[in-house]
């Protein structure tokens, strides 16, 4: 398998690493994968789809970054995002079931959280992840990155995504 193209040139190593290694263990085993992402915009779907040779290991993307595409597209009850907040476990869990719902996917990784500086009460850094698989369990994960900035706060949910489908796809 080739490297990443269109993220390439701002990625570290080890995410291209470890992109690869969840596509190719997606191939060999016939699973499908699918991403809700919030604040990380789509650039985990992108990822996905920047290696060559593994175009059937992703299924779709679902980029769900305000409350109504959450609800939308995902299915997620108005009143537990509003309840809950946006960036909550609930939330991210509703997010992976729900794409793993509005999908043909085998695992989804959800990412939920604040990349930057939002409202005063709201922790910048802080991410939700879910991790659906349809022959298992959603599991949840909590990262506080801190105030480290927009990219850098994407960059390391990506990491983080990464290892949760390593994780299910084992």
């Amino acid at each position: 398998m080739s490297e990443t193209e269109t993220l390439s040139p701002v990625l570290p190593d080890d995410i291209e690493a470890m992109a690869r290694r969840v596509l190719k263990r997606a191939c060999d085993t016939e699973r499908a994968l699918a991403t809700a992402e919030s604040c990380t915009g789509g650039l985990l779907a992108s990822l996905l789809t920047d290696v060559e040779g593994c175009s059937s290991a992703f299924e779709r993307g679902f980029v769900t970054y305000s409350h109504d595409a959450k609800c939308e597209l995902l299915g997620l009850a108005r009143d537990m995002v509003e309840q809950c907040h946006a960036v909550s476990r609930e939330v991210a869990v509703a997010m992976a079931q729900g794409a793993l719902n509005a999908s043909h996917a085998d695992v989804a990784v959800a990412v939920t959280g604040f990349a930057g500086r939002g409202a005063p009460e709201d922790e910048p850094g802080l991410v939700h992840f879910g991790c659906a698989r349809r022959d298992g369990e959603t599991i949840h994960r909590e990262e506080h990155f801190g105030d480290i900035g927009r990219g850098p706060t994407r960059i390391a949910a990506i990491r983080v995504a990464l290892e949760l489908f390593e994780e299910a796809l084992s």
